[in-house]
């Protein structure tokens, strides 16, 4: 929940007036290396300001988030097993630093899958824990039931361009119950057209679902870990931060409480997290304290405050109860007392408010389609990198090139082919020549066909489609490793197995398909009746072997074979996907068992 940095951003003077108050404290005392400006915001180490981002470009859209801070003090570190309050963790640490406990475990087994997915990114669960905190407060306080989906939808308000982003609808409401509009969702607020391709099933149930903090932790976790970024890296983690939010206050915030969490947390029950209070499109100034009812200050579900007066009226503005309100009374001038030294000049009419200048428009709003640059047909083998990129140009309505925007690259379809890096998504901002290259694909092992979409970012313009296809593993070439002959008698086995290896162009061709047949001649390659044979997995003869694959090597060894009591010359003919045959020649021989004749005995005399 947050509001787009460079446009309006909400927040009050009390709440302004608070955060700087407080970051200035915990980065002087207890953040080494993070420093405080003159305003009293924390910036991240190496980043001076935030660059314009269109809107969209986020994983929330966004929009508002909590910008309440932890204490001045930070919490002691978790006592170790002995010490007096070794049974109560809480009873060391402040409340702020208390997670709800499932909330708290969705954190940490996210971490767990992506320090084995991805162990480059070094994501902390802290950080996934900070981001919960400023976006849901630990969804509401830990308001989730046992799988960890929330009791109720945790929804931000209506991206209508009201203060906000204005994202048309993209889900038809499935997430988010309103098919006009989009709304950030779940304990991490992810905009549906986000959680579209950045969804995760954290708790292995077969969904993805952006209320189950289960797999909104797992979400945020590959989000931020997208691009190759090193979250030990303080750019690195600036920029993941910042691609989840793109605010400056945003990123303070965040990194605020990422460095609270580091030095103590502790678990609490469910539903008893502490709730924040100020909240970053806040325009009144005022806030109550922290809230002792399971109600939160702010509803996401519904956008409002609740109304503190006990009367109807604007939410979240109180007055005193019983106090009607009284127009004030227009000055007049004149002498002290009110009295009027000259007859009131005759009422004017209403003045007409200054027009405001006309934004320029951005590079974005601009765009009126993409068009394809010449991408050649997109093939490859499975498990092999696309030969070829997807280019595509974003231009005007006149077919003008338009440059610094940026295109999103989604891979469709039931495939696991990737872009390098492992992810399915790619955002890659149009060069001098209005020209957005995509990464390089990588295919995976299913075969068939799939699409990968190109959408303007922040803008609504027909999707560009391109069309692609992963084929089986193939082989163009076999030959065996050695050349020994392979001969057997009657009834026999061969001592060597038959030994072959499969290349690609002159390249180890690993993991291809192949089928061993024992064939009855060269010219008639069907299935021989009788001669050499391999055996089952129950001792039978069977002269045909399919499913073979090549190792990593590109090397086949074929299983023993055995012969019948038929002597002759037999064939055995291999052959791989893609086309690549040999033919091993198998004799079946009586053993020479002639003796050389003994001398004729002398003849005597």
């Amino acid at each position: 929940m947050a509001a787009h940095f460079g446009r309006r951003l909400y927040k009050g003077a009390a709440t302004t007036a608070v955060a700087a108050v407080a970051v200035a404290a915990l980065s002087a005392s207890e953040a080494p290396g993070v420093t405080v400006s003159d305003e009293g915001r924390q910036p991240a180490a190496g980043a001076t300001s935030v660059p314009d981002t269109p809107v969209g470009d986020t994983a929330t859209g966004d929009t508002q988030y909590y910008t309440d801070l932890p204490p001045l003090h930070s919490p002691d570190p978790a006592p170790t097993a002995g010490t007096p309050t070794a049974g109560n963790p809480a009873a060391k640490t402040p409340a702020e630093a208390g997670i709800p406990a499932t909330v708290l475990d969705a954190y940490k087994k996210a971490e767990a899958e992506l320090r084995a997915s991805k162990p480059g990114c070094n994501l902390p669960w802290q950080l996934l824990a900070a981001i919960g905190r400023v976006e849901s407060g630990q969804a509401r306080g830990g308001q989730v039931d046992a799988n960890g989906t929330t009791l109720t939808p945790i929804l931000g308000p209506v991206l209508n361009g009201s203060g906000f982003a204005n994202i048309s609808d993209t889900d038809h409401g499935l997430y988010d119950g309103d098919s006009t509009y989009d709304r950030a969702v779940g304990p991490m607020q992810f905009i549906p057209s986000t959680w579209e391709w950045a969804g995760r099933d954290g708790n292995g149930d077969g969904k993805k679902d952006p209320n189950n903090v289960y797999d909104a932790a797992l979400a945020t976790g590959h989000y931020l870990c997208r691009n190759d970024w090193d979250l030990s890296d303080q750019a690195d983690l600036n920029s993941a931060i910042l691609s989840y939010n793109h605010s400056q206050e945003y990123l303070n915030t965040v990194l605020t409480w990422l460095e609270y969490y580091r030095r103590g947390t502790h678990s609490v029950p469910d539903g008893t997290g502490q709730l924040p209070v100020h909240r970053s499109d806040d325009t009144t100034g005022t806030h109550p304290g922290p809230s002792t009812t399971t109600r939160p200050p702010y509803s996401p579900t519904t956008g409002q405050k609740p109304d503190t007066s006990g009367k109807s009226g604007a939410p979240g503005v109180p007055s005193k109860p019983g106090t009607p309100s009284t127009p004030a009374k227009p000055s007049t001038p004149g002498k002290p007392g009110g009295t009027p030294s000259q007859p009131s000049p005759p009422s004017k009419p209403p003045r007409t408010p200054p027009t405001r200048p006309t934004t320029p428009p951005t590079p974005t709003d601009t765009v009126d389609h993409l068009e394809d640059v010449g991408t050649d047909p997109l093939t490859a083998r499975a498990g092999d990198a696309f030969a070829e990129k997807i280019s595509t140009r974003a231009e005007t309505k006149a077919g003008k090139a338009v440059a610094k925007v940026r295109v999103r690259f989604v891979i469709t379809g039931d495939t696991d082919t990737t872009f390098t890096g492992g992810e399915k998504v790619a955002t890659v901002v149009t060069d001098a020549s209005g020209v957005a290259h995509a990464p390089v694909l990588q295919a995976g092992e299913k075969t068939g066909d799939f699409t990968v979409r190109a959408v303007v970012v922040g803008r609504t313009v027909s999707a560009l489609q391109y069309k692609a296809t992963v084929t089986e593993r193939a082989a163009d070439a076999l030959v065996r490793t050695d050349d020994t002959p392979q001969v057997c008698t009657p009834g026999g086995e061969f001592a060597e197995q038959v030994e072959v290896k499969a290349t690609y162009k002159g390249a180890v061709a690993d993991e291809v398909a192949a089928t061993a047949t024992l064939i009855k001649s060269a010219d008639d390659p069907t299935e021989n009746d009788k001669g050499p044979y391999f055996k089952d997995a129950d001792g039978k003869p069977v002269r045909t072997l399919k499913d073979l694959r090549t190792d990593a090597k590109g090397v086949l060894k074929l299983p023993k074979l055995y012969a019948d009591d038929t002597t002759g010359t037999f064939l055995l003919r291999i052959t791989t996907t893609g086309g690549a045959t040999l033919t091993v020649e198998l004799k079946v021989a009586a053993a020479d068992t002639t003796a050389e004749p003994s001398p004729s005995p002398s003849a005597s005399s």
